[in-house]
């Protein structure tokens, strides 16, 4: 009779928890509806974060994760879907992975991402970003496989910002191709490419002309190269 009653106890406990997940769900499911209106990125993120406990998903942790990555959240974004690369990985978790490691200053981490990213889709931003990488790593000729990748792909209205002014600013793609072409050109040579480094640069000016990091680029190289001249 005990065993019945344990057993009959047990079953209602379990039902009753089984609908209190169920309305929460429902419950959080309208919430997240309502902070999306609302806009309310930090609402939008309780809610998918107690939806993942009731009812887990990698769809949904890779949400999250995203949109911790658009709050500049680059730790959490990695915590919430891990920093290994798996074959399952959704485009939108490859872009938190490879954004979020470059930003967290490890972009050597961060370059098997974009590299799978380009692998799928060609896609000249991805390319910037791994001749970026390949630069810093001092990978010169992966750098300007990907810089002639690039261009050869870049569309006029994709662009890319810099940081280093106190205003962000905005520059044709294709700008700072030239601009990045310019660097790896310099760095194969120094003593000998500064001519030709200085020549991509105003390539890169005659885009666009307020490009600040061109600007300073050349200012660097110009005095040098005039004084190469003279002698």
């Amino acid at each position: 009779m005990k065993k019945i009653l344990y057993l009959a106890l047990f079953s209602f406990s379990f039902g009753a928890i089984a609908q209190s997940n169920d309305d929460l769900t429902k419950h959080y499911e309208a919430y997240y509806k309502q902070m999306k209106t609302q806009g309310d990125a930090q609402g939008i993120i309780n809610a998918i974060t107690h939806l993942n406990v009731l009812k887990p998903s990698e769809a949904r942790k890779d949400t999250l994760a995203y949109i911790y990555l658009n709050e500049g959240k680059f730790n959490q974004a990695l915590n919430t879907i891990g920093i290994e690369q798996k074959a399952t990985d959704s485009d939108m978790a490859l872009e938190v992975k490879a954004v979020s490691l470059k930003s967290l200053g490890n972009a050597e981490g961060s370059y098997p991402f974009f590299k799978t990213i380009y692998d799928k889709y060609q896609n000249a931003q991805v390319a910037y970003e791994l001749a970026e990488i390949n630069l810093n790593m001092n990978k010169l000729t992966e750098a300007k496989k990907y810089i002639d990748l690039g261009l050869a792909n870049v569309k006029d209205n994709q662009g890319k910002s810099f940081y280093e002014t106190q205003q962000p600013y905005k520059v044709p793609l294709k700008s700072a191709f030239y601009y990045l072409d310019a660097l790896i050109k310099f760095n194969e040579n120094k003593d000998t490419n500064k001519t030709a480094a200085v020549l991509l640069l105003d390539k890169a000016l005659a885009i666009e002309p307020r490009f600040n990091m061109a600007l300073l680029a050349k200012n660097a190289l110009s005095p040098q190269e005039a004084t190469d001249t003279e002698n």
